[in-house]
């Protein structure tokens, strides 16, 4: 099996995995890096969404082996301390219900936000298509999103 160096939140961790192995599992079977959660399994729900290089990516269906030198953060390293703008704001506007969602939600959220910082509410729409929210919190997920922007 091949072994791989990744960049996961600023620390270097060397893993050994098939090259189709999906991202996600590297980062919770291996890095133990459980805030990112399995959803669907075919990158249609959102759950597990990182940031490869700070673009949104969804890391169930991204294979370790298209990786290379590019930089992963997850909810985890988005602030260690949770107190990033976003997980505030999710806090203010009681955005979580069941919990499940929330980290991809977040990190989708934060990666529109660093490529726009004042989005509309069509760019929000657009970035935010495809995190799927059970408990339907579509209109507190846009304002918590709104609120930081």
């Amino acid at each position: 099996m091949p072994t791989y160096t990744l960049q996961v939140n600023g620390t270097s961790h060397e893993v050994t995995a098939d090259a189709d192995t999906p991202v996600l599992w590297i980062l919770r079977d291996q890095l133990n890096l459980v805030g990112t959660k399995y959803g669907c399994g075919i990158a249609q729900c959102g759950a597990c969404t990182i940031h490869v290089d700070g673009a949104a990516f969804r890391s169930c269906a991204l294979p370790i082996s298209q990786l290379g030198t590019q930089a992963i953060t997850t909810i985890e390293g988005l602030d260690p301390n949770a107190k990033h703008p976003l997980q505030e704001a999710w806090r203010e506007h009681d955005v979580p219900q069941c919990g499940y969602c929330q980290a991809g939600q977040i990190m989708s959220a934060a990666a529109l936000l660093a490529a726009n910082k004042n989005p509309s509410d069509e760019e929000i729409d657009t970035a935010m298509y495809g995190n799927l929210c059970r408990c339907a919190t579509y209109t507190r997920i846009k304002a918590a999103i709104k609120s930081v922007s």
